[in-house]
């Protein structure tokens, strides 16, 4: 695999861009703005969504998709999680049957209740998947700080040629045969990092984010297992080390997200000074919805879902996941 696109022109679409080129394969970088590809090609980096970073050398972009899939090996889907549907459609006309789509993403879509491999089957149901999750702040990755994460899917060639086109030594990447598990920790763990986010903007203490990311990786699993995945995928990279990093490094949007809202600050005013998704808002409703479909508890999830999506109080909400009775510590609990 030499010929990779890159769909989706942010923080994350970049790093992976550079990732890349240090693999020593063609990235085309395809984004939506006009003047994220401008600077790319101007060798100027990406000022909107990774100010100051330098990137690699080589990298092109384009806002033309059907330019940006002709004639590549795989695409990495980097779209943010509730347009990920309508991306993979655009796409569908020019991708090669061929191609490997290796979905970057991390969420549910919201409407639907659907994970992104889902989605991708509805959209490209030719092309073979593969899932692309861990802990991975995007301006580590560009300045090629050590990072590992799984590369799960159900074909064993293929994850190992995906593997050798991105994997470096200093972007290790971890091959597992369990998509869901991976999607499922990617997507929960921004949800949980927003809980871990009003923890310290309610200065609650270490204590108290400790055990939210406890009993939320409870959560994780017992979500993850009931939709087909496995436990196991949830210890590794994709579940227990993308909750540990998002709910405790600072440059998590979802953390910090959560953080402003403890500190009293408004959902629309946070959204508003953004210019990147913050993708637990959307997915704690997905989360929600879907385990009710599924017949399990998830009171965290479901706590942060009143709170950012149903206008539930911030102190009522907290006092009533404290009230919670007492019961054993498993993850069916």
């Amino acid at each position: 695999m030499a010929r990779l696109a890159i769909i989706g022109g942010g923080a994350w679409g970049t790093a992976l861009a550079c990732v890349v080129r240090r693999a020593g394969g063609q990235a085309i970088l395809w984004a939506r703005e006009a003047e994220v590809v401008d600077a790319v090609n101007a060798g100027r980096g990406n000022p909107i969504y990774l100010p100051g970073a330098e990137l690699e050398p080589g990298i092109a972009a384009t806002t033309d998709i059907a330019e940006a899939v002709d004639g590549i090996d795989a695409a990495l889907l980097v779209a943010p999680a509730q347009h990920l549907r309508a991306v993979a459609s655009s796409m569908a006309p020019s991708l090669a049957t061929s191609a490997t789509v290796v979905i970057c993403t991390k969420g549910i879509e919201q409407k639907s209740c659907a994970l992104m491999s889902e989605v991708v089957a509805e959209a490209l149901p030719e092309s073979p998947v593969a899932i692309l999750s861990g802990p991975t702040f995007a301006a580590e990755v560009t300045a090629d700080l050590p990072t590992a994460v799984t590369l799960a899917t159900e074909h064993v060639q293929i994850g190992e040629d995906i593997v050798s086109a991105i994997g470096t030594p200093r972007f290790r990447t971890y091959l597992s045969s369990d998509p869901v598990g991976a999607q499922i920790g990617g997507a929960v763990k921004n949800v949980l990092a927003i809980a871990c986010g009003v923890v310290a903007g309610r200065q609650m203490g270490d204590n108290a984010r400790a055990a939210i990311i406890t009993r939320g990786l409870a959560e994780m699993v017992r979500l993850g297992v009931a939709k087909g995945g496995q436990a196991e995928t949830l210890m590794g990279l994709s579940g227990l080390g993308d909750l540990t990093l998002t709910c405790t490094g600072p440059q998590s949007r979802n953390m910090s997200l959560g953080q402003a809202l403890g500190e009293g600050h408004t959902l629309e005013e946070i959204l508003a000074a953004r210019s990147s998704v913050t993708e637990g808002v959307y997915t704690a409703t997905a989360v929600r919805v879907l385990a009710d479909q599924l017949g399990i508890d998830l009171p965290i999830c479901t706590a942060v879902d009143d709170v950012v999506n149903r206008g539930a109080d911030l102190d009522e909400t907290i006092a009533g996941l404290l009230a919670r009775p007492f019961t054993s510590e498993s993850i069916s609990a």
